[in-house]
């Protein structure tokens, strides 16, 4: 389990090899790289683990296929043999994905340059690496994209073609990778921990950051000899502390999805669909976690706050004029019932491509040190997150004047891929009452650690009744949150914890005062805590949806 206060008192009493600011997944990544080559490892994060970019992507791991137009055939080869380990590493969290390709034409009569431009691009997918998920890609016709996908149109539809990825629940994988660093490693973690400026000894080299925290003292410093950077878009805001004023590296690119009533769009694998005149793509993919199908992402330029991107109403208009172009039953802003926007931590310089769009700029990682010796990692995707950790590891172990020691993350499977008790399982999901969508749901987000969740339930079988109805989610789940995974606030556990709020955020908040009981209950507090904090969550959700133009 991951015990607060245990780490907060060995954070501020404990001298570490390395310090990682960022419990993203790539910062979630390096402590347990770090810790598992047997260095002393701590990571920060100034809110909750997953909290920015990696709680707010299209739940993908996948190679990339429109990488391969900009000619990244090596991210995309790096990608696929990520994502192979991922599904090996994290089998109950990552699963295949096929996806649908529409092909449309006039009068139902495929374009033969672009469906030969698409069979191409997919062989060279199967070949750089997609063979290895056990499927090639195959061409359907008209009838069978319908079976996928039944309320496409009809006029110009011709044919499609099927690929396969995979699909995560990218705020659990980063969870589970901490836990895993914490639990089996001995790393300490904690969340809402900000790092304030770097300290550096007499020689000018860093040497640790002072902290704040609500459960930290003024003026508290983590000492480490080497502190990595790895806090995403933020990343310039902890340099400058180290060097001053800077030209900013990161480039925001702000993304979004929203979230449709599955009866409204129904599909039971993803589609690939082209937004007109844009050169570009979005998905429409089935919740795997329920009963919903969402639909992203936008790619734009951001220079907004960073802390809480917001969706816009120009957002939203440009997923819904996207989609709706190839739907005989159009989806309204009124059908949404959930929304996220997360920035991409882009590297704002050094892309092989001309053009000034957020899109076309690489997805490839970057690794620097300052003459203070901050290492920064920046860029990167989700699906290569190991092979970051790896890399940024390497440059740690070299500045620690270390023997090379080789990566074990290669091979390395995460606390929940462990067996799970069969007997034991199903006797706790007969006796709790628990439907087979619920228990498979459970086994699907926490693997071998279900058994944990649901022996919670136990001696209050009140906890197994559902947080949110229309979700598969339990109340017991919160309380699992509270004791083993560090969750602080309604919003950890609605957001992060369970996907609530991205799926049903009408049903969760008619469910708000038993899931803030339950949330009381575990933290320890009062009455007026408890309607305080309902009401600081209330205000910000439906700031984010009148910000965003949706009926609240």
């Amino acid at each position: 389990m991951l015990d607060r206060k245990r780490s907060l008192d060995r954070l501020t009493s404990d001298h570490f090899d390395l310090l990682i600011v960022g419990g993203g997944i790539t910062g979630c990544g390096i402590a347990l790289d770090g810790a598992s080559r047997g260095l002393k490892v701590a990571l920060i994060d100034k809110g909750d683990f997953a909290s920015g970019t990696s709680s707010k992507s299209s739940k993908l791991v996948h190679g990339g296929l429109r990488y391969l137009e900009q000619h990244e055939f090596k991210l995309v080869y790096e990608s696929l043999h990520e994502r192979q380990r991922l599904l090996s590493n994290a089998s109950y969290l990552v699963e295949p994905q096929p996806f649908l390709i529409p092909l449309f034409g006039k009068g139902g009569i495929a374009d033969k340059t672009v469906a030969r431009t698409y069979a191409t691009a997919l062989w060279i997918y199967d070949i750089t690496g997609g063979l290895r998920i056990g499927k090639a890609h195959k061409r359907v016709s008209r009838d069978q994209a319908l079976a996928h996908l039944p309320t496409l149109k009809t006029d110009r539809l011709a044919a499609g073609f099927i690929y396969y990825d995979a699909r995560v629940d990218d705020a659990r994988l980063t969870l589970e990778i901490a836990k895993t660093a914490a639990e089996r490693f001995g790393a300490t973690i904690a969340n809402y921990v900000q790092a304030t400026q770097v300290v550096k000894d007499d020689s000018g080299k860093i040497c640790g950051v002072t902290v704040a925290g609500e459960e930290i003292a003024p003026g508290t410093t983590i000492s480490a000899r080497v502190v990595v950077n790895s806090t995403g878009v933020w990343a310039d805001e902890l340099r400058e502390t180290d060097e001053g004023e800077l030209s900013h590296s990161i480039r925001p690119a702000k993304g979004i999805h929203i979230a449709v009533p599955s009866t409204k769009l129904p599909c039971d694998i993803a589609s690939v669909i082209p937004v007109k005149k844009d050169r570009r793509s979005i998905f429409i993919i089935p919740w795997a976690w329920g009963g919903q199908t969402y639909i992203g992402t936008t790619d734009t330029d951001y220079t907004g706050p960073l802390d809480d991107p917001e969706c816009t109403p120009q957002d939203v208009a440009y997923l819904l004029d996207a989609v709706n172009t190839f739907l005989t039953e159009p989806i309204s802003s009124k059908d949404i019932i959930g929304i996220w926007a997360g920035l991409r931590p882009l590297v704002a310089s050094g892309s092989k491509s001309k053009s000034s769009r957020t899109a076309d700029l690489s997805r490839r990682h970057h690794i620097f040190t300052s003459p203070s010796g901050l290492i920064t990692i920046t860029g990167g995707k989700l699906t290569t997150y190991r092979q970051m950790a790896q890399d940024c590891v390497d440059m740690v172990v070299a500045a620690l004047g270390r023997p090379k020691v080789r990566c074990q993350t290669k091979n390395l499977a995460l606390l929940g891929a462990g067996q799970v008790d069969e007997d034991s399982f199903s006797e706790l999901v007969t006796k709790l009452s628990l439907s087979q969508d619920v228990a498979t749901t459970l086994r699907r987000r926490y693997g071998s650690r279900a058994i944990d969740v649901l022996g919670g339930c136990v001696d209050n079988p009140s906890l197994a009744e559902p947080m949110v109805v229309g979700t598969p989610y339990i109340l017991g789940e919160i309380s699992y949150a509270i004791k083993h995974e560090m969750a602080q606030t309604i919003e950890d556990v609605v957001a992060r914890r369970t996907r609530a709020l991205l799926i049903n955020q009408p049903g969760l908040l008619e469910s708000l005062e038993k899931i803030s009981q339950v949330v009381a209950n575990g933290l320890g507090w009062d009455e007026d805590t408890r309607k305080a904090r309902v009401e600081e969550f209330m205000a910000s959700t439906r700031k984010r949806s009148e910000f965003a133009g949706l009926v609240t």
